[in-house]
C-alpha cells in the first residue's frame, strides 16, 4: 500500500506540489480555498485565504485572495502548468455568524469573478452554507473530496444564566 504526504494548508498559505503521492489539506470557514490544477503536466496547488482583497491592496500578505492567487497561478506556470489546461475548484465562503458582515460571501464572490477575470475554468465549487468544510485535493489530478464539519454556524455566546437564589431578607 502507498503512504501519502499530507501538506496542511492553513489561513494565508498555498502550496504547489508534482508529488503523485501529496494530497493537501485544509479547513474551512469563511475562508475560501481554490485548488487549481494542471491534469496533463500532473501539478497543482491549494492556497487559503481570509479576505477578498482587490488589486488596491498594497500588502502581499497572502491572507488577502488577490495575492494569494497570483502567487499560486505563478508557481504553477514555474512549475510547469501551461495557463491554458489550468482547471479550478472553489470550497469555502461560509457565513459563520449572523451578527456580522458576510465575509465568506464577499470571499466566494472574488474568488470567482478573478477566476472570471483569468478566463480560468472552475470546474466545481461549494460554496456558501453555514457549515465549516475539510477540503482534500490530489494537486496532480485535479481530485478533491469535501466533508461539510457538523453542527451548528459558531454564534455569540449568549450571558451566563443567573444562578437560582433563595429570597433573602435585610434587617
Amino acid at each position: 500500500m502507498t503512504q501519502t504526504r499530507t501538506i496542511s494548508i492553513v489561513q494565508g498559505d498555498f502550496a504547489v506540489s508534482a508529488d503523485p503521492l501529496a494530497v493537501m489539506s485544509t479547513v474551512l470557514g469563511s475562508c475560501v480555498a481554490v485548488c487549481l490544477f494542471d491534469e496533463s503536466a500532473k501539478i497543482g496547488g491549494m492556497n487559503h485565504f481570509l479576505l477578498a482583497g482587490d488589486d488596491d491592496t498594497a500588502s502581499t500578505d497572502l491572507k488577502y485572495g488577490v495575492n494569494a492567487m497570483e502567487l499560486l497561478i505563478n508557481k504553477l506556470l514555474r512549475g510547469g502548468a501551461d495557463r491554458h489546461r489550468l482547471r479550478a475548484k472553489l470550497f469555502g465562503g461560509a457565513r459563520m455568524t449572523r451578527h456580522a458582515r458576510d465575509i465568506g460571501a464577499s470571499n466566494a464572490a472574488f474568488a470567482q469573478s478573478f477566476l472570471d477575470g483569468e478566463g480560468l475554468p472552475c470546474l466545481s465549487q461549494s460554496l456558501g452554507g453555514t457549515q465549516a468544510r475539510r477540503v482534500v485535493f490530489t494537486p496532480t489530478t485535479g481530485a478533491a473530496r469535501m466533508l461539510q464539519i457538523s453542527g451548528p454556524a459558531p454564534e455569540a455566546k449568549p450571558p451566563p444564566a443567573q444562578p437560582k437564589t433563595e429570597a433573602i431578607t435585610l434587617f
